[in-house]
């Protein structure tokens, strides 16, 4: 097959070329031969993934916006681009061209709300005793009673409109 120019900077050079071209199926559909070149429409394919555009802004060099894009997901249907890049990965890791090593970065991990010392909406804290009822001989801990002194400061809802704590 004769050489084609690389028509843009990213585009794939004649040695990836040779190298990608085994790893591509051979269609034995009998008819006309296709107008665009697979070299073509791969390079349409790496550059809408690399540049992140919508398919229909896939330069017309590429061929038209649907060829290149049926070719993507045909291929993605059958697993062709997995075992393109599983076959990939495997000459470049043989030939000692991947490293392996991972390394997790932690401070960019997110934690729950809760892990991070938000305010616990609903629960009262009982850790500060109040006066005692002379009447009564129970000591009322937490945030209401009539010896606290002020209006409850917790935020624990009532279930039915009805207070959950008696005022004697």
């Amino acid at each position: 097959m004769p050489s084609v120019a690389a028509t843009g900077r990213f585009d794939l050079t004649d040695a990836q070329w040779a190298v990608l071209q085994p790893l591509l199926p051979v269609g034995v559909k009998p008819g006309r031969p296709p107008k665009w070149t697979k070299r073509q429409l791969i390079d349409g394919i790496r550059w809408r993934v690399r540049v992140g555009a919508p398919w229909r802004d896939v330069p017309p060099v590429y061929g038209p916006w649907q060829t290149v894009y049926g070719l993507f997901r045909r291929w993605q249907r059958a697993g062709i681009w997995q075992r393109i890049l599983t076959v990939l990965q495997t000459h470049a890791d043989a030939a000692g061209l991947i490293s392996w090593d991972v390394s997790v970065d932690s401070t960019i991990a997110r934690a729950h709300q809760h892990a991070a010392g938000a305010r616990k909406r609903g629960i009262c804290r009982s850790n500060r005793r109040v006066a005692r009822r002379a009447v009564s001989s129970w000591t009322i801990t937490g945030w209401a009673g009539p010896g606290a002194g002020g209006p409850p400061s917790c935020t624990w809802p009532a279930s039915s409109g009805v207070s959950r704590w008696r005022w004697w």
